[in-house]
C-alpha cells in the first residue's frame, strides 16, 4: 500500500472530508485547517513508514493455522480455565459432528 495524498489529509485533519483518491479538490465539511504541502509530505512518509513496520504481520497471517483449529487445539490440550473448558464442552456436546 502507497499512501495517498487523501490518506494524509484525512489522518491530518480527522472530521468530515471528502477528498479524491488523488487528493486534490478537498472539501472540508468541519471547517477543518487544511494542512500545507509539507505536512501533508511528511505524513505521506509517517504513513509508508507504519505501513513497511507491519510487513511481517502481514507476511505471517496467512501462514498460521486457521484460527478455530488453533482453539480446537487449545481445547484439547487442556489449556484453557476450567470455565471456558465448559463454555468449550457445551458447544461441541450442543452440535456434535
Amino acid at each position: 500500500m502507497i499512501p495517498t495524498r487523501a490518506d494524509a489529509i484525512r489522518t491530518l485533519v480527522g472530521g468530515q472530508i471528502t477528498v479524491r483518491s488523488d487528493g486534490s479538490n478537498a472539501i472540508y465539511h468541519d471547517d477543518q485547517t487544511p494542512p500545507s504541502e509539507a505536512e501533508i509530505d511528511a505524513e505521506i512518509v509517517r504513513l509508508q513508514a507504519e505501513y513497511d513496520a507491519l510487513a511481517y504481520a502481514r507476511n505471517r497471517q496467512p501462514l498460521y493455522p486457521d484460527i478455530g483449529d488453533q482453539l480446537d487445539d487449545l481445547y484439547h490440550k487442556g489449556a484453557f480455565s476450567a470455565e471456558m473448558i465448559a463454555k468449550l464442552k457445551k458447544v461441541k456436546d450442543d452440535n456434535p459432528k
